[in-house]
């Protein structure tokens, strides 16, 4: 079982890596035999989560690709603090702005902007997760390519996606090189602050990290054993 890791920053790799027994950072060497978990920080945006991982996945095959990082929570899904598994992963500012408000690239006509999560391999973090961390929530996490900043771009994004709980910038760059790849994906969320207008005393980025790595060490060895179970039946 191999599983790709993708973070954003080297503080959220690192996080991963000093808790995931046998995780290292990630190199992608397909010339020698790969780790069962390897960590990688591609950068941070939609554009380079999806050029790092679709790199990472041309030099190595994985069974599975994470998302892992820490994001804002909106207010009255996830608080500071939780920990968001994604049911859909969303692009929520890929589209156009018009006189009747925003459009999606769906309603477009000219791509897709939300990906799916397999059901088997939310229900399993969730619940491996729940054995380490207090406050674990089910729900779409948005991919923004320009972080939230005011309390009505959060007000609009939540009434155009009701069942947003958090926001990211990498999920869906991600989801998307594993979609073509025709490898499993999901994206996992410690919240570090809410969502709408910054301020920086508020954050909780250590917290937030150490919920990341106690969160991936719980969940990884699961997903790779479902997964695993997932392909034998399949090949049956």
């Amino acid at each position: 079982m191999r599983i790709l890791v993708v973070t954003a920053v080297p503080a959220e790799r690192d996080a991963v890596l000093g808790v995931v027994p046998g995780a290292r950072p990630g190199t992608g060497n397909g010339g020698r035999a790969a780790p069962v978990t390897d960590v990688v920080a591609a950068g941070v945006g939609p554009a380079a989560a999806a050029a790092g991982t679709a790199a990472a996945l041309a030099r190595t095959p994985y069974d599975l690709v994470v998302s892992a990082g820490i994001g804002g929570g909106f207010a009255g899904a996830a608080p500071v603090g939780s920990l968001v598994v994604a049911s859909r992963i969303v692009a929520a500012d890929l589209g156009a702005e018009t006189a009747d408000g925003f459009l999606s690239v769906d309603e477009l006509g000219f791509g897709r902007s939300v990906f799916d999560v397999a059901p088997d391999l939310v229900e399993g973090a969730a619940e491996a997760a729940r054995g380490v961390l207090e406050d674990v929530r089910v729900g779409e996490v948005l991919t923004v390519a320009t972080v939230t900043g005011t309390a009505a771009r959060a007000a609009a994004l939540v009434g155009r996606h009701p069942d947003a709980a958090a926001e990211a910038m990498e999920g869906f760059g991600v989801a998307t090189a594993a979609a073509a790849a025709g490898v499993p994906y999901c994206e996992l969320r410690t919240i570090s602050n809410l969502v709408g207008p910054r301020d920086r005393d508020a954050w909780r980025i250590p917290d937030a990290l150490r919920a990341l790595g106690a969160a991936t060490s719980a969940v990884l060895p699961v997903l790779g054993g479902e997964r695993t179970g997932a392909d034998m039946e399949e090949r049956t």
